[in-house]
C-alpha cells in the first residue's frame, strides 16, 4: 500500500470532494482509502469510484475511530500521504483528530494535508518521487524530433522525474536498456512490483515497433515496467494493448501508472514480443523499407503485401506443436504473441490474446494466388468480427511451444527484424513483462 492515499473527512466536505474531482486523472495510478462516510460518497462518482481500495471499509466511520485506524496504517508504513480536511460546520464527533494524525505522520515521515493548497503540494511531491527513464528514437515519427521531445517533457516533467537517452542510429536500444536496468537496480532497490500499484520507476520507449520491441525484450523478467509513447508507422504493440497514439493521451497513461502483465516469447533463444513470420509475412516486411514508410505511412505495408502476394512461393515445413508433429506445404506461417487486428496474418482466431500464456499460430496453405487472396480476405474478416476463421486454406492453433523445420532456409521476421533460418523454436513466457496500459 505504499501508493495509498488515506482520506478522512465528513461525507459532505465539498473542499475535499472538489479537490479529488479536479485531480482524478492524476490520482488514477494511486489507491484511495477513505473513512466510511466519505467512501460511500466517492463510490457514487464514476471518475473516483474505480480508485477506491477494495478494502476501503476497513477504516470504518469517523465516529467509530477511522482516524485512529488511519494513524495506525500510517505508522505501519502503509500510506503515502494523509488527506484530512476538517469541516468547521460538522459536529466534533465527525471531525478527524488532527493532533493524532499530525503525530502519526510526523513519526512516519509522510505528508499530512489539511486543505486543497497543502494537498496540491503533497500530491506534487508524491508524484515527483516517481522517475521515468525515456529512450527516445529521434528518427521515428514525422521527423520533428526536437518538438516531440519538448512536448513530452512539458507533459511528463511536472509529475515525473524524466531522464532522457537518445537511441543511436547504429546502436542497439536493447543494450542501452540493459545499462538502464543496472542503473535502476542500484538507484531504486525498492521498485514497486505489484501490477495494481502506481509505478515508481519505469522505462519508457518512444519510437516505432522496432524500438519498443528491443526495449521490451531487455525488460523481460526484470519486473521493471515498460511505458510506450508510440511514434512509428504501424505502432502494432501500442494498438494491441489499447495504448493511444496521440502524444498527450499516451503521456496521460504513463502518469496514471497502472500496469498489467503480458506474455512474451523466446524465438530461437532471443526475446520476441510481437510476432514471428515465415514466408509471406517475412517477404512483406522485407519489401517495406523506410523510404516507403516515410512516403506512404501504414499504406506501405499494404503495397508491399500486394507485391509479395505475386511472388510468394510455397515451402515444405514440419511443425511440432506441444509435442505433436505434422508436415505440410505453406505459403506463410505466423506465430503471434502480441498483435493488433491490423496484423492480418496473425488473425486466425480473430484476436491475439496477450496474457493467456499461449502463442497464436496461423498457417496459410493456399496453392494459388486466388486461394491466397481468399485466405487473406478470410483473415481480414476474422480480425474485423473477432471470430476464428474457418477457411480451408488456414490452419489455426494455440500452443505453448512450436518448432518449425523447413526444407530450405527461409526468410524469418521476428519483431520486424529479418534473419534466415530453416529451424525455428518459439516458446511462450507467460506474464514475463509489465507494461503501463490504460486504466480498465
Amino acid at each position: 500500500m505504499a501508493q495509498t492515499l488515506l482520506l478522512l473527512a465528513a461525507a459532505a466536505n465539498h473542499r475535499l470532494l472538489d479537490w479529488l474531482d479536479r485531480h482524478h486523472a492524476t490520482l488514477a495510478g494511486l489507491e484511495l482509502l477513505a473513512n466510511g462516510e466519505l467512501a460511500q460518497e466517492l463510490a457514487g462518482r464514476p471518475a473516483l469510484a474505480p480508485l477506491l481500495a477494495e478494502d476501503s471499509a476497513q477504516l470504518g466511520s469517523l465516529a467509530a475511530g477511522a482516524d485512529i485506524r488511519a494513524a495506525a496504517l500510517a505508522l505501519d508504513g502503509r500510506a503515502a500521504a494523509v488527506m484530512a480536511f476538517a469541516d468547521p460546520h460538522a459536529p466534533a464527533a465527525l471531525q478527524p483528530d488532527l493532533a493524532l494524525l499530525a503525530r502519526a505522520c510526523a513519526v512516519a515521515d509522510i505528508p499530512l494535508a489539511l486543505n486543497p493548497a497543502s494537498a496540491d503540494l503533497a500530491l506534487r511531491g508524491l508524484l515527483r518521487s516517481r522517475r521515468a527513464y525515456l529512450l527516445f528514437n529521434p528518427v521515428a515519427g514525422n521527423g520533428a524530433a526536437d518538438a516531440t521531445l519538448l512536448r513530452i517533457r512539458s507533459l511528463l516533467e511536472p509529475q515525473l522525474q524524466l531522464e532522457v537517452m537518445l537511441t543511436q542510429a547504429h546502436g542497439d536500444p536493447a543494450e542501452q536498456t540493459r545499462g538502464l536496468i543496472e542503473t535502476i537496480r542500484t538507484r531504486h532497490p525498492n521498485q514497486a512490483s505489484e501490477a495494481n500499484q502506481a509505478c515508481e520507476v519505469m522505462v519508457v520507449a518512444c519510437g516505432g515497433d522496432g524500438t519498443v520491441s528491443a526495449v521490451a525484450g531487455a525488460l523481460v523478467g526484470t519486473d521493471i515496467p515498460l511505458g510506450v509513447i508510440p511514434c512509428g508507422t504501424a505502432n502494432a504493440f501500442a494498438a494491441a494493448l489499447a495504448i493511444p497514439t496521440d502524444l498527450a493521451a499516451a503521456c496521460a497513461v504513463l502518469l496514471a501508472g497502472a500496469s498489467r502483465r503480458i506474455d512474451t516469447a523466446l524465438c530461437n533463444g532471443s526475446p520476441m514480443v510481437l510476432l514471428a513470420g515465415l514466408g509471406f509475412e517475412a517477404g512483406m516486411v522485407n519489401r517495406t523499407n523506410r523510404e516507403l514508410k516515410t512516403r506512404f505511412g501504414a499504406l506501405a505495408y499494404v503495397l508491399a503485401g500486394a507485391q509479395q502476394l505475386l511472388s510468394q512461393q510455397p515451402f515444405s515445413a514440419r511443425l511440432t506443436i506441444d509435442g505433436s508433429t505434422q508436415e505440410l506445404e505453406a505459403a506463410a506461417i505466423t506465430v503471434a504473441n502480441v498483435a493488433p487486428n491490423t496484423s492480418v496474418l496473425a488473425q486466425g482466431f480473430g484476436a491475439v490474446v496477450p496474457d493467456d500464456g499461449l502463442l497464436e499460430v496461423t498457417v496459410a496453405t493456399p496453392t494459388s494466388r486466388l486461394q491466397g487472396l481468399n485466405a487473406l480476405a478470410a483473415l481480414m474478416t476474422s480480425a474485423v468480427v473477432q471470430t476464428p476463421s474457418s477457411h480451408p486454406d488456414l490452419l489455426c492453433l494455440r500452443a505453448r511451444e512450436i518448432q518449425i523445420a523447413t526444407d530450405t532456409p527461409q526468410q524469418l521476421v521476428v519483431d520486424g527484424e529479418m534473419v534466415t533460418a530453416s529451424r525455428v523454436t518459439i516458446r511462450s513466457c507467460p506474464g514475463a513483462l509489465r507494461v503501463i496500459t490504460p486504466v480498465g
